[in-house]
């Protein structure tokens, strides 16, 4: 009886130890099938699929290869505004230029001195040079080519392209501007620089936006645009000296469908200029002081043809100009500027609110000639503030006359400080007046019965255009 229940009790021992060892089995089982299907806990979804490990990005760090992120720190730039980064920006450049909707990155607290240099397309659309940091001009005279003068940073054949960002675009112009200086570089080097560099220029380009970024003291020209299309200008800042000789803020030739707005710009020459084949241009909400005003020219030097048409100025303040909205044409020129509008302007301490000046010289004599560009279908419309010399200069071409200008809402009064006024002037302009008109002069500046002059004066090299 005894050996049956030892019997009994060794095997209830066997079954339980085989049952302990199957479920120990089934869990360690269960334990390697979930650690091959669960998911890592870095990745929350089907878009991260775990890859090769990557370093954390430091601070000067380089981007994955696929990134559509060039951060020109990762192609060599120092950053410290004294090293050449030239070709660590050419470098970021060629490589975002064939990547679609990627961005080459100027990043902030850094100063990166570039010398002039071209960036080029056609690049894969949408590329974007973001400049958060500042851009450095060479600041000495004599240091670059004669074949580099006519711009610094040029960027030709880009389509689809923007520049954009917090940061600065810092042409260093100072010893340009001076006499002296470039007097004391010539005698030095015998390099004579008989032209002076434009700080950001396009040519042949087009779907381009520039917006929110500074540009300030350029040799010359700030930001132009040469022969390109489709062009839209947005919040940007403009900035050098009053006596900062040539240094236009925005200057267009050959370039149509053209929109800048909201924008602050100080010069010393145009803070606008528009020049021969240009159209459909649109010019809203500007600041624009000191500087010679929104010019359109001049046109026609050296007795070549000028064609400009469909410019509208609108809701723009100017303080402390030279010129409000002024047409420049020279003498000899050919060609036509037709359907012009200023609208909307408030002046302040502006020398020559209004002109039209179809003898414009930039010498102490010019000669006399008897061609024109021919000036049509221009309109002046509410046209409200101070002057501090004279409040409207319309000189007209003898044997061409200005047609079709309209004078509405004019209303210009001498700026309290100032003494030396003189009277408005008008000169073989065509047209019509509409009150209110201050000062009343104006009602009589316009000529009537400008059909006859239609049919009978116009210049013959008009059709050019």
């Amino acid at each position: 009886m005894k050996r049956n229940k030892s019997i009994s009790l060794l095997f209830f021992i066997f079954v339980i130890m085989v049952a302990f060892t199957m479920f120990a089995i089934i869990v360690e089982a269960r334990k390697q099938h979930s650690k091959k299907s669960k998911p890592s806990k870095h990745l929350k979804g089907s878009a991260n699929i775990p890859g090769p490990a990557q370093a954390p990005l430091p601070h000067r760090g380089s981007y994955p290869t696929q990134s559509s992120f060039f951060n020109i720190l990762s192609f060599g730039a120092k950053g410290d505004g004294v090293s050449d980064d030239s070709k660590a920006l050419l470098s970021a450049w060629k490589a975002a230029c064939e990547v679609p909707g990627a961005t080459v990155e100027i990043p902030a607290e850094f100063k990166f001195l570039v010398k002039p240099i071209t960036l080029q397309g056609p690049c894969v659309p949408h590329l974007v040079l973001q400049i958060d940091g500042t851009l450095l001009a060479p600041p000495e005279v004599g240091s670059r080519p004669k074949s580099s003068l006519f711009q610094w940073l040029n960027f030709k054949w880009v389509h689809d392209f923007s520049i954009q960002g917090t940061g600065t675009v810092n042409g260093q112009g100072f010893d340009w501007w001076s006499p002296s200086s470039v007097y004391f570089i010539q005698k030095k080097s015998k390099h004579i620089p008989d032209m002076k560099p434009t700080a950001l220029r396009f040519y042949a380009s087009y779907n381009v936006t520039v917006q929110d970024i500074e540009i300030v003291n350029s040799p010359q020209c700030h930001l132009k645009f040469d022969n390109s299309k489709r062009i839209k200008v947005n919040n940007i800042t403009i900035s050098s000296p009053e006596n900062s000789p040539n240094t236009d803020g925005i200057h267009r030739q050959n370039t149509q469908d053209v929109e800048i707005q909201h924008s602050s710009i100080g010069s010393g020459d145009d803070c606008i200029s528009i020049q021969t084949g240009c159209s459909n241009i649109h010019v809203h909400h500007i600041n624009c002081g000191p500087g010679h005003g929104i010019s359109v020219g001049g046109l026609g030097k050296d007795k070549s043809v000028a064609c400009v048409s469909n410019i509208v100025v609108e809701k723009v303040s100017l303080q402390n100009t030279l010129a409000g909205a002024r047409i420049k044409t020279w003498q000899g020129g050919i060609g036509s500027v037709k359907n012009i509008s200023f609208s909307n302007i408030q002046v302040s301490n502006v020398k020559y609110p209004i002109i039209i000046d179809q003898f414009y010289c930039d010498k102490h004599i010019c000669e006399n000639q008897t061609e024109a560009v021919a000036i049509s279908g221009v309109r002046y419309d509410q046209i409200i503030g101070s002057y501090t010399v004279q409040p409207i200069y319309l000189a007209c071409s003898s044997n061409v006359p200005c047609i079709d200008v309209d004078l509405i809402n004019i209303q210009l009064k001498p700026s309290q400080g100032y003494t030396s006024f003189k009277q408005a002037l008008c000169w073989n302009s065509y047209g019509k007046s509409q009150a209110p008109l201050v000062p009343s002069s104006i009602d009589y500046c316009l000529r009537g019965d400008g059909g006859s002059v239609k049919r009978t004066s116009r210049s013959s090299h008009e059709h050019v255009c």
